[in-house]
Order: C-alpha cells, then structure tokens, then sequence
C-alpha cells in the first residue's frame, strides 16, 4: 500500500517539516489519497478515449509517443523503461504486444551486443499521428481545460518540486 510507504513530518502543524516519523497527519492523507484519485481517473479517461477511438491502450500510446519524440524514431529499451516507468519485463511484455501489431521492431544496438533498440515502425508512426489529436484532447478536457492561468502557474510549481529527486539527509 503507498499511504504506508510514504514518509512524512509531524510537528505543530499538518505541514511543518520540522520532525520526520512514519506518521502521517489527516490533512497529508487527504492529499495523498487525492492525488493518487486524480491521476487514476484521469489515467482511466484518456486511456477510455484512446481504446475506444484508436483501439490503443495508454502505456501502449505511451511508448509509442516516446519513440515518436527519439531520434530515428527509437530508444535503447532500458533508456525506454526509465520514460514509461515501467519495469523492464513490464516494457518487454508491452513491446512484445506492439512489435505483434507491427507497430514497433527490436533490433540490436551495433556497439553492444547485449543492447536492443525498440524502434517505431511506419505503421506505428501512423497510429501514433492518429491518437495524439485524442489524447491531446484528452490532456485538455480532463486537466489544463479545468485549470486557469493561475492554477496552470501553481501547479506546474508543485509538480517540478514533486519531480525533483529528493535532497539526502
């Protein structure tokens, strides 16, 4: 379970970082949970929309538009697991399905024999140019159509905190 995973502070109040325990207060609970429900239904949504329209599920749209941003269209399969964030017998399962579909190939790195390259073919160049205006649409509708400018600013603030690797203590 991630609730009981996650290190947070208890102090004087629910957001002062003063004291690190394995607690963690009603108000960070409520935070937490909500931002795990968030990106689920808004995960559920887009990939709804992508499957229904593209027959694409979200991780498959995901690597897709992955190699679609590489140069030469492809990726070093572990540089791949990194961006999707998934494991690496969870992306090998995922290309297996997509190299199936024809949408991507594996091919073998030059200068290193034990390295493979998940490379997007031309048909999924094409499914990947059909989806995005779907999944665009969906980012709009589920997420920056909800926000104004404000919001836009304050969010993008607390996710780059939220991204950033932690400092050692």
């Amino acid at each position: 379970m991630l609730c009981g995973t996650f290190i947070a502070r208890e102090a004087v109040g629910p957001y002062d970082r003063s004291v690190t325990t394995s607690t963690l207060s009603a108000a960070e609970l409520i935070v937490w949970r909500t931002m795990l429900r968030a990106e689920a239904r808004i995960s559920r949504r887009l990939g709804a929309d992508l499957l229904a329209s593209h027959g694409l599920a979200l991780g498959s749209y995901d690597v897709l538009m992955h190699l679609g941003e590489a140069p030469g269209g492809q990726l070093r399969m572990n540089d791949l697991a990194d961006r999707v964030l998934l494991s690496r017998s969870g992306l090998t399962r995922l290309v297996d399905r997509l190299q199936r579909e024809g949408l991507v190939v594996r091919q073998s790195c030059a200068h290193d024999a034990r390295g493979l390259y998940a490379v997007l073919t031309t048909a999924g160049r094409a499914r990947l140019d059909e989806a995005t205006p779907t999944y665009r649409q969906g980012v709009r509708d589920y997420i920056l159509g909800r926000l104004d400018e404000p919001d836009l600013a304050a969010l993008g603030a607390l996710l780059d905190k939220l991204a950033d690797e932690p400092v050692a203590v």
